[in-house]
């Protein structure tokens, strides 16, 4: 027995130096990041827009509003969709964890039962002396692996490297949205509270204009059609009020949601109304290439080319030969009266643990599939088909990159035109209405010209104010296209400490909710400690 086990270790042993002689053989391309066509500079070129490096992490700072600040800060600790996308991260962890144990072998089991038998006596060759009653115990241990060969194994671990770094660009891209969106329906809040301001002002200003008008009508000097124009104009400025109203409400609901809380307990924060936020004089953008590089959604679609590319070598791997390693070791004992050859027997169950009680077994297996190849070529073929419809997605999220930032930029630029002009026009809608309303007391002019010159004088206070919405809005599109926002997640965890209670409540999940077990990636240049199997 002792003989046996030496060359059961022995072999073992020859089997470890072999895994250790093929470790570096892995089928299947080995993934190079593909070069794309970048732009050196922006198009739009403007004193407004600095082409320099920046720190555009937390960008929001430029509009120094104190109350956005802590709206992002609450929609980063607290938006469930964000939250969601935290979890995924820790799927893709342990999904990574499923591949590591593929390393290592594949199949083991312990087992154990006591059997009773009880043998027919009137089969052949049976013998009255024969114990026709016995009760057998065993307990062993059964292990089956498929050696790594080809390297199909360590290829899924590469995939699943790189999938984790793909969940983790798009954990980045929601954080990225979401606090463009905070700042987006923040703006949209302001903005609608300034254009309630004017509306209010000037249903004020045509409440006078109608006053007038009814003095001089009651007076004999003008007729009562003055007073129905001035009526039906101040009708139509009230009804703007409440679909403004309804859209504040609306964006406020809106912005809850964003935060993780019910609509309407954000009343203390928005409770008074603020201007718009103003932007900066300069806005430094950074270098084009950099800035893109930096976009989660770019980085996300070159992590799904590496994890593709992984696949590949695992379809690959099936073309060969499936080296494979089995055994099984174990104790057996029966109470059986007699041998096999009739003599009396000296064992019972209590002599399980005794030396001569162990047996095992084991051996080298292989198998191929010869007979298969068209399937597992066509197989290879259609996971490199995907990884090049990956590449050209890649290629093609830089292009939409460089346009989205140069749509911002241009949109920006030219909405500040825009403002610039329309308050000219302002200025001069407003002295139209005081110098109409005048001439209109002194019987100089018609109301007629009153009417006009108060309705183009609404119509482009709203305008005005709406368009310097705007510009703030394209500013945060910009920030947007260049991917800022992400960085504030660095160094902490992707989802909060309640939620890894909840989930260790229902689930051991060993070390993977630890800080260190979830730095931000990428996965690939963070060592060991995403490969280590979870024992």
């Amino acid at each position: 027995m002792n003989h046996g086990i030496e060359i059961f270790r022995r072999f073992m042993a020859g089997v470890v130096l072999l895994l250790l002689f093929i470790g570096g053989c892995a089928v299947g391309p080995d993934y190079i990041k593909p070069t794309v066509t970048e732009p050196k500079q922006w198009i739009e070129e403007d004193p407004k827009i600095k082409s320099e490096t920046a720190d555009i992490s937390q960008w929001w700072k430029v509009f120094n509003d104190p109350v956005l600040d802590e709206l992002i800060d609450m929609a980063y600790k607290q938006n469930l969709p964000l939250r969601i996308t935290g979890i995924r991260v820790l799927e893709a962890r342990a999904q990574l964890g499923i591949a590591v144990g593929n390393l290592y072998p594949q199949q083991q089991s312990g087992r154990g039962g006591l059997t009773y038998t009880s043998l027919s006596e009137n089969t052949a060759n049976t013998t009255p002396t024969a114990d026709f009653g016995y009760s057998q115990l065993d307990l062993g241990f059964d292990a089956t692996w498929e050696l790594d060969f080809w390297g199909k194994f360590r290829r899924a671990v590469q995939s699943g490297l790189a999938s984790l770094d793909v969940s983790i660009a798009n954990y980045d891209g929601v954080l990225v949205t979401l606090t463009a969106e905070v700042a987006r329906v923040y703006v949209l809040i302001r903005t609608i509270e300034e254009r309630l301001v004017i509306a209010r002002n000037n249903v004020k200003i045509q409440e006078r204009s109608l006053r007038i008008a009814t003095a001089r009508f009651k007076g004999g000097d003008v007729t009562e059609l003055d007073v129905a124009q001035a009526r039906s104009l101040l009708a139509d400025t009230r009804a703007t009020i409440p679909g403004l109203e309804a859209q504040l409400r609306q964006a406020k609901n809106s912005l809850a949601i964003l935060l993780g809380t019910l609509p309407g307990q954000l009343a203390h924060m928005l409770r008074e109304p603020k201007p718009i936020p103003r932007i900066p004089l300069e806005v430094a953008v950074g270098i084009p290439a950099e800035q893109l590089r930096r976009r989660p959604d770019i980085r996300l679609a070159e992590r799904q080319m590496a994890a593709q590319s992984a696949i590949i070598g695992v379809a690959k791997a099936d073309l060969y030969p499936h080296f494979t390693l089995f055994g099984s070791i174990g104790l057996r004992s029966s109470d059986a009266a007699l041998t096999a050859f009739g003599f009396p027997g000296g064992s019972s169950l209590g002599d399980l643990w005794d030396s001569d009680s162990i047996e095992f077994f084991g051996g080298p297996g292989f198998s191929w599939n010869i007979l298969n190849y068209g399937r597992i070529r066509n197989r290879v073929r259609v996971q490199d088909a995907r990884f090049q419809q990956l590449v050209v997605n890649y290629q093609n999220a830089v292009l939409g990159a460089a346009q989205e930032v140069e749509d911002a930029m241009v949109a920006f630029l030219r909405s500040q035109e825009q403002v610039g002009f329309l308050s000219e026009s302002v200025d001069a809608a407003t002295r139209s209405v005081q110098l109409s309303t005048i001439q209109y007391r002194e019987g100089m002019v018609d109301f007629q010209r009153v009417l006009d010159t108060q309705r183009f004088q609404t119509q482009e206070q709203d305008l005005h104010t709406a368009t310097r919405g705007s510009v703030a809005l394209n500013l945060i599109a910009i920030y947007k296209a260049l991917g800022g926002g992400w960085q504030i997640r660095e160094g902490k965890d992707f989802v909060p400490e309640e939620t890894k209670e909840e989930m260790r409540q229902r689930t051991n999940w060993g070390d993977l909710l630890s800080p260190e077990k979830l730095k931000t990636g990428p996965a690939e240049q963070a060592g060991g400690s995403w490969q280590s199997p979870d024992w």
